[in-house]
C-alpha cells in the first residue's frame, strides 16, 4: 500500500479581497497524495484550482488547516528543504534569457549546491538523468528562448525532476499545447510517476485526457466541494457531470464525452457496417447535425446506407422511395438539411 506523503486536515483555502476581507474558496479539505500516484485537479474556471495548488505548495498561507509533507507542517519548513522535496511546474512562461536547456535543468539543483551553485559529478548525473527522462537530450544545448511551448515544458518538467523532489506540483501544463503535445507530456507524467515512484498533482482542463490517464481525480466544483476518487468513479456518481453542468452542454456518461445540445431535426435509419469506422463516424455527422440515429429500424422515413467499396466509401440516402447518392459525409449533411 502506498503511504501518504502530502495531506491536508481541515484546510480553507481562499485569498484577501481587502485588507479585512478574505473570499473563502473551499473549506473542511482532508485529503492525501500519495506516492505513486498520478492525480489530475478539475474543476471549472473560478473553482480555485490554481489557489489550492499554490496552498499546497506553501505559496499561500490558508485561511485555516494544515498542510504537511511528510508529517511536518509546509509553512513551518525553510525554502531550501522545502525545494529538495517539493516542485513545481506553473503554467506562465518564466524569462530565463540566453540560458541553455541544460543550464536551466541544472537550477534544479540549488537546494544541494554550495554557495557558489557548483554542481558535483553527482548532481551533473541527476541533470542529466531528468533530461534524458523527459526525451529532451537532442535540446540541452539550444537555447530556451528558441524552444517550442512543448520543447520548453519538457525542460520545465525536467528542471523540476532535478529537484529530486518526492512530490511534484503542475498548474496547466498543457495550457499552450497542441493537442498531440498535450497528449505527450501527460503520457510523460504517467510514464514518470511510474519510474520515479513520485506523486504527482497537476491541474488540467483536459478532462478527457485525465478520464483515461489519472489515477485518481480531485473535483473542484464552483460551490467550493471537493469530490476524490478514481475517475470512473466520479462519473458514475454523477459528479462529474454535475461539476460541469452548464447551459447548452451535457456529459455524456456512456462515451464519456461533452456533447452540445442541438436542435432536433427527427430520426435517421442508419444501414452499414455495424461498427465499421465509416458507420461510427457516420452516426458522430448525423448526431453532431441534430439528428437521432437509429438502425434497423426500417420504419422510418429516411435511411442513410453507408457502402464501402475498396477504399471509397459512399452514402445512399433513400427519402419516399427516391435515392440519392453522395461521395462525402460533407454533402450528405447539406443534403439532409434541406430536406
Amino acid at each position: 500500500m502506498n503511504d501518504a506523503i502530502l495531506t491536508t486536515h481541515n484546510l480553507t483555502i481562499g485569498y484577501k479581497t481587502s485588507r479585512k476581507t478574505v473570499r473563502c474558496v473551499a473549506s473542511d479539505i482532508s485529503l492525501s497524495l500519495l506516492t505513486g500516484e498520478l492525480v489530475c485537479l478539475l474543476g471549472p474556471n473560478g473553482a480555485g484550482k490554481s489557489t489550492l495548488l499554490r496552498s499546497l505548495a506553501g505559496m499561500q498561507p490558508p485561511i485555516a488547516g494544515q498542510v504537511r509533507l511528510l508529517g511536518e507542517n509546509i509553512y513551518h519548513l525553510k525554502p531550501q528543504e522545502l525545494a529538495k522535496r517539493l516542485s513545481l511546474v506553473l503554467t506562465e512562461k518564466v524569462d530565463v534569457g540566453m540560458l541553455s536547456a541544460y543550464t536551466l535543468v541544472s537550477l534544479g539543483r540549488y537546494p544541494y549546491t554550495d554557495w557558489w551553485g557548483n554542481l558535483t559529478p553527482q548532481d551533473e548525473a541527476i541533470v542529466h538523468w531528468a533530461i534524458k527522462s523527459v526525451g529532451a537530450v537532442h535540446l540541452a544545448q539550444r537555447q530556451v528562448s528558441e524552444l517550442s511551448d512543448g520543447e520548453r515544458q519538457k525542460i520545465m518538467i525536467a528542471r523540476a525532476l532535478a529537484q529530486s523532489p518526492i512530490v511534484m506540483l503542475l498548474d496547466e501544463p498543457t495550457a499552450f499545447l497542441d493537442l498531440p503535445r498535450r497528449v505527450e507530456i501527460m503520457q510523460l507524467l504517467r510514464q514518470l510517476v511510474r519510474e520515479t515512484n513520485q506523486a504527482i498533482l497537476l491541474s488540467t482542463h483536459d478532462l478527457d485526457l485525465a478520464l483515461r490517464i489519472a489515477d485518481k481525480v480531485w473535483l473542484l466544483s464552483t460551490n467550493g466541494i471537493l469530490h476524490v476518487g478514481a475517475p470512473e468513479d466520479l462519473v458514475l456518481s454523477g459528479a462529474f457531470a454535475d461539476t460541469f453542468e452548464s447551459e447548452g452542454v451535457e456529459f455524456d456518461v456512456a462515451s464519456g464525452e461533452f456533447h452540445l445540445h442541438t436542435s432536433d431535426k427527427g430520426e435517421i435509419n442508419l444501414i452499414g457496417e455495424g461498427e465499421g469506422i465509416a458507420s461510427v463516424w457516420t452516426i458522430r455527422a448525423l448526431k453532431r447535425a441534430g439528428f437521432q440515429v437509429n438502425q434497423n429500424k426500417n420504419s422510418l422515413p429516411i435511411s442513410v446506407e453507408v457502402i464501402t467499396k475498396s477504399k471509397q466509401v459512399l452514402w445512399k440516402i433513400t427519402n419516399s422511395q427516391s435515392v440519392y447518392t453522395h461521395h462525402s459525409l460533407y454533402e450528405m449533411i447539406k443534403f439532409l438539411d434541406c430536406l
